[in-house]
């Protein structure tokens, strides 16, 4: 069997594992890149929203080659119709780019590439190798063939499934009630509003989650539903979307051009996403936004610290779990609190009728707030409906 030696190995070319790549390589590390499918980005799963704020923060600099949509806001809409439209110089950090996410991903791959780091495609992950209970590599199949990846850290970057952070006993498992079950279509030749995101809230619309409009420009839009996995049965998120499509008169003389499905986790984290000799980045820490389901900025941020604490770690030449808890710092310090509080939020909204919706929006709506974002809205429900943000005030 071939055997393939490296100082990292990452598996999975999403913004996570690139992102890890590309510091990791950057700090001198023989550094090797896995990606099991044919084309880094693709098949899309993703809504393709993303804030703006953070970019700058990881070292990403906009590019219109990726930019599909620059928004100018988004609306928030209740089951009765009451709306809360928020321009750019309210939304701050919660409005930002539509992107092409295929375009995005390889970006990053070729920053990943160009700091040195290799990439091979069409490889993925069948085990972990332990010698003498310790990590030291994983089998692959690449191209067909199988292989062993020789590596003295692992991260593991390989989304929602998280199969490697599982073989290396890292319980990912998680709740019924901290997944999604997720459908998009993209529509073309819609009449959606170009300028604005918008997101209908609600039983009606969604049980347990929202539903969105994500415009891209010239008719086009990503058009999709979350529902919470306790209120889902099954199809029960094309049929809301469906419905919600069906009923909307800017969807007549549309039709979708592209489907795409899967599960999203809901929950603030994994209590520990490193163990010796392996990181668990992005969506495989679970560290994604509960109440939103956006998990670009949190891969791409975890992806750089992973890096950056790897390349600490092998000037000492330890990469034992002691050595690598500084990642656990970095990205709890930067995100859990508002990853927590975003959790609790979500847990509430999931338990309130339609009616309260619509009210909250109607507070909202007529509130005095200066820049909109999660922590803002709870504050302003927090004065008129306590029991909302019961069990996390001190987070508000």
């Amino acid at each position: 069997m071939k055997t393939i030696n490296c100082d990292v190995v990452v598996v999975g070319a999403g913004p996570g594992g690139s992102m890890a790549a590309k510091f990791c390589a950057q700090g001198g590390l023989d550094t090797l890149l896995l990606e099991k499918k044919a084309e880094i980005g693709a098949p899309l799963r993703c809504a393709e929203g993303v804030s703006k704020k953070w970019l700058q923060e990881v070292g990403i600099e906009p590019d219109p080659v990726w930019i599909r949509a620059d928004m100018k806001g988004a609306v928030i809409r209740s089951p009765k119709g009451y709306e809360f439209k928020l321009d750019e110089s309210k939304a701050g950090s919660e409005v930002g780019y539509v992107l092409e996410r295929h375009l995005f991903d390889k970006a990053l791959a070729r920053d990943a590439v160009a700091a040195g780091a290799k990439i091979m495609m069409r490889t993925s992950c069948t085990d972990v190798i332990r010698e003498n209970g310790k990590l030291v590599g994983i089998k692959a199949k690449s191209m067909g063939e199988e292989i062993e990846i020789r590596a003295k850290v692992i991260v593991a970057a390989d989304g929602f499934e998280s199969q490697v952070g599982r073989w290396a006993g890292i319980d990912t498992s998680v709740k019924l009630n901290d997944l999604c079950s997720c459908l998009q279509y993209r529509m073309v030749n819609c009449e959606a509003d170009m300028e604005y995101c918008e997101f209908e809230i609600g039983r009606f619309y969604a049980p347990g989650g929202y539903l969105w409009i994500f415009p891209k420009g010239n008719g086009v839009a990503n058009v999709g539903i979350g529902v919470m996995g306790t209120m889902a049965k099954k199809g029960e998120a094309k049929y809301y979307l469906d419905k919600f499509i069906a009923e909307d008169p800017r969807f007549k003389n549309s039709q979708a051009v592209e489907v795409m499905g899967g599960f999203v986790s809901t929950c603030p984290g994994l209590d520990c996403a490193v163990d010796d000799n392996i990181i668990l980045v992005g969506d495989a820490a679970r560290i994604i936004d509960p109440i939103t389901g956006g998990g670009i900025c949190h891969a791409c941020r975890t992806g750089m610290y992973a890096g950056k604490v790897i390349t600490e770690a092998a000037k000492k030449g330890d990469f034992s779990k002691a050595a690598l808890m500084p990642y656990e710092k970095m990205w709890r310090d930067r995100m859990e609190d508002k990853l927590y509080r975003n959790w609790m939020a979500k847990e509430r909204l999931a338990e309130l009728d339609d009616d309260t919706i619509d009210e909250l929006v109607k507070l909202i709506s007529g509130s005095d707030i200066k820049e909109v974002n999660v922590y803002n809205l709870l504050k302003v429900i927090k004065e008129k409906y306590p029991k909302v943000v019961e069990g996390f005030e001190d987070l508000i």
